[in-house]
């Protein structure tokens, strides 16, 4: 298996977490977790819920399940992020800063 090392796809899927916030659609999942009656607390609610799942996937040692909930983890602290206002920039600087 190849390895990818090409993280572009987050910044990609930031874009449009972004782009659902300043343009929502009835249609969109993101949107609907952005204007969620519980403000923020519905993303951070996601996020709960998408770590559990997989802590209990990689503990399960399903190579594929742990992959699908990880996935599933990221984006929903990528929406949390920014129903909390914080841009993953900064998150992204604070990982620079502590790797020097």
């Amino acid at each position: 298996m190849a390895v990818m090392r090409d993280w572009s796809v987050l910044d990609e899927i930031w874009l449009v977490i972004q782009d659902r916030a300043e343009h929502p659609t009835a249609e969109s999942y993101v949107s609907s977790l952005l204007t969620h009656r519980k403000g923020v607390d519905k993303s951070l609610e996601k996020v709960g819920e998408e770590a559990v799942e997989f802590i209990l996937a990689a503990k399960g040692g399903t190579p594929e399940r742990t992959i699908s909930e990880a996935a599933d983890l990221l984006f929903h602290l990528l929406v949390a992020l920014q129903a909390s206002g914080t841009d993953v920039a900064d998150v992204l600087e604070e990982l620079a800063v502590r790797r020097k």
